[in-house]
Order: C-alpha cells, then sequence, then structure tokens
C-alpha cells in the first residue's frame, strides 16, 4: 500500500467533513462490557486481538472468560512493538486459517495503528481498547506508518472509525505516568494545530474544512488538560482512577483524536516527524517528541510571549519535555536540526497547513530558539 503524509492538506475543498468512531464507552471495568458491546455490532465467531504485553497479561484472562458465552472465539496475536510494514505483513498473516469477524487492536497507540492496518487489509471492522491514554491514536481512522527502527515513513488512511472504542480507566490508571504525561503532550498540541488549520483555511485530516464543533472539541480538550493534568498525575500515582482522571482519559483519547482529525494538523506533528528520524529520539515516546514540535510551533508562528510561557509552565508542571535534549536531539549539531527540519517540509507534510510559507531554514530557527527558552523551564 502506498504512503500519504498529506494529510488533506494539499488537495483542497470547499465542504467541511466531521467523522468519529461508531461508539465511545469509557470507565472503571469497562473491560467487562465488551462482550455486550461486540453483540450490539453484531459480531458472531472468531476474533483477532493483536494485543501488547499489558493486555495480554490483564485483560486476555477476561477475554477468554466473557467472549465464548456470547459466541465469541479470542484469538490472540502478540503485538510485537513497531507499526511498521513487517510487523503489519506479520500480523496479516495469522488471519491466512481463521475466517475473523473483526480485529480489536488492545495496547498504545501503535498497536492500536497496527490493528487498523490488519483490519483495513482484511477488510473487517476494527475495535480499539487501549491500555494506555498516551495518544489520541485509538480514536482515528489512520495508521502512523515506523520503521523497524522507528522512524515515520507515512500514513494509510482507512475509509472508517473503529466501530468501538472502549476504554477501561482501571487499567490505565496502572500504567506508567511516564505514558499519561506523554498523552497530555499529544493532546496540548490539537488545539493549537487545529486553530492554525483553521485560520488558515486548510482542509483536515479528514480531507474536508473544520466545522465550528471541531473547534470546540479542541479547545475543550485544551482547557481540560490544563485544569486536570498536575491531579490526573496523582491519580497515576496512587493507581486509581478518580474524577480527574476521567476528564484527562477523555481528553487525551476522544477530544485530541476528534480535534486532530476534524481539526487538523500543523507544524507540531511535522516537527514531531522530523524528530522522529534522529536515533537519539528513538527512546522517546511520541507526546513527548510532538510537545516539541509544539513549542516550535509556537515560536514559527509569532504567538504571544505570554502564551508560550505557559505552555512551557505547563510542561514543567507535568513532566513533559521542554528542550531539544530531553528527546534527544543536540541542539548544538546543526546537521541534526537540518535533517529535523528538512523533513518537516516534505511535500504534503502538516507544516504547510501554517498560514505563510514554511521553509526548513525557519523551522531549523524556531527549533532552536524555543530549545533556548525552554531550558529555564527544564
Amino acid at each position: 500500500m502506498a504512503y500519504r503524509t498529506d494529510f488533506g492538506c494539499i488537495h483542497q475543498r470547499p465542504l467541511a467533513v466531521f467523522a468519529a468512531p461508531g461508539r465511545y464507552v469509557q470507565g472503571p471495568g469497562a473491560t467487562l462490557e465488551l462482550g455486550r458491546e461486540l453483540q450490539r455490532l453484531g459480531l458472531q465467531g472468531p476474533i483477532l486481538f493483536i494485543a501488547g504485553g499489558t493486555a495480554r497479561r490483564t485483560l486476555a484472562p477476561i477475554w477468554h472468560e466473557l467472549l465464548p458465552p456470547v459466541g465469541l472465539q479470542p484469538v490472540v496475536a502478540a503485538f510485537g512493538g513497531e507499526c511498521s510494514e513487517a510487523e503489519i505483513k506479520r500480523l496479516r498473516n495469522v488471519a491466512a486459517d481463521h475466517r475473523f469477524c473483526a480485529v480489536v487492536g488492545a495496547g498504545g497507540g501503535k498497536a492500536s495503528d497496527t490493528a487498523r492496518a490488519v483490519a483495513d487489509e482484511l477488510e473487517l471492522p476494527v475495535v480499539i481498547t487501549p491500555t494506555l491514554a498516551s495518544t489520541d491514536s485509538p480514536c482515528s481512522a489512520l495508521s502512523v506508518i515506523y520503521t523497524d527502527e522507528g522512524s515515520v515513513t507515512g500514513c494509510r488512511f482507512y475509509n472508517r472509525h473503529p466501530e468501538l472504542l472502549l476504554v477501561d480507566t482501571e487499567v490505565i490508571a496502572k500504567a506508567p505516568k511516564r505514558q499519561l504525561v506523554a498523552g497530555l503532550g499529544d493532546g496540548l498540541a490539537t488545539w493549537f494545530e487545529a486553530r492554525t488549520t483553521y485560520e488558515s483555511h486548510r482542509n483536515n485530516v479528514v480531507g474536508g474544512k473544520p466545522l465550528i464543533s471541531a473547534m470546540t472539541l479542541a479547545k475543550l480538550c485544551h482547557d481540560i488538560l490544563l485544569a486536570d493534568g498536575p491531579a490526573a498525575c496523582s491519580a497515576i500515582d496512587a493507581g486509581v482512577p478518580t474524577a480527574a482522571l476521567e476528564r484527562i482519559v477523555e481528553a487525551n483519547i476522544l477530544l485530541s483524536g476528534l480535534g486532530f482529525e476534524i481539526g487538523g494538523l500543523a507544524v507540531a506533528h511535522a516537527v514531531h516527524n522530523g524528530i522522529s528520524t534522529i536515533p537519539g529520539s528513538h527512546h522517546n515516546l511520541h507526546g513527548e517528541k510532538v510537545v516539541i514540535g509544539l513549542h516550535t510551533q509556537l515560536v514559527l508562528e509569532g504567538r504571544p510571549q505570554s502564551e508560550i510561557e505557559q505552555i512551557f509552565r505547563y510542561c514543567q508542571q507535568v513532566g513533559l519535555p521542554t528542550t531539544l535534549a530531553q528527546v534527544g536531539i543536540n541542539a548544538g549539531d546543526d546537521e541534526e536540526i537540518k535533517a529535523i527540519a528538512e523533513r518537516a517540509v516534505i511535500p504534503g507534510e502538516t507544516s504547510h497547513n501554517e498560514p505563510f510559507e514554511v521553509t526548513a531554514a525557519a523551522v531549523a530557527r524556531a527549533l532552536k530558539a524555543a530549545d533556548q527558552q525552554g531550558r529555564a523551564y527544564a
């Protein structure tokens, strides 16, 4: 399958487009409702679960207990850790000896992306049940494809969203705090990128103009993150789902997922893609790199210093990166900076959703300037 990086930013349409998952279910113990929710979709027979390590350890026993009585036979395949062409092919081959009725992705964002890719190749409905609130991937109708080493190569776009997105906050409350914090970083960029796309009259990720509802959801995501992020981090420290954590999970997964797809993307995610080409960044999570892209975007756009400083302070408070060094990048290495900037402005990248021409030289300058400011908060 050919990869795309254009995110709807080249081919303009006059129509506004809103697209979303068919059903969203969230709360403590939501896994116990999975059988009934799958029944609502009319599914029967074998069902392929593409599951990360936490899902196999904590959720698979529940699947095997609860699903057979409602006519579903879970077949659990271990996710290899990277949403790459090789991994998609490997898991696609698992289906050769079965007639699956659906694919379920259970784990982090890359497991979700891989499940969507496999389901699309099998022409089956997909269900996502994340064990982390580390990205807004579960909500989307696309997959970010990486090399086996961890560099972004492009995206696959699908004609339909997940039929069901089921989020068990008891599971998420027991995940490492770093994962939730990375989700804050991914979600933090949502409003600013949607705002830019809207102001630029560019297309959103699903191929149309952003609606006012998209902007409202993106702004709500932003407001919840600022209000509840620190308290949600404390809930993760305690390992329990609180009201603040419930709101943050909704913001990280649902509101950010809707916001980026129907609102649009800009420089923040383009810079993430550039950072992902640097081997030193491969140990960092998606949202940690996205938030460096956000700092860069705000500086590049010349936003008010008060807004830039508010984001730096928030990142300092919850533990998100504020400098390039924190994501494995040497700010003094002009070749690394050049490589990031050049990747961020390739044809079709979301950096071109800005209302002005974005060049590699301008991105490189913004990367260095944002890094310098961010050192005061590191």
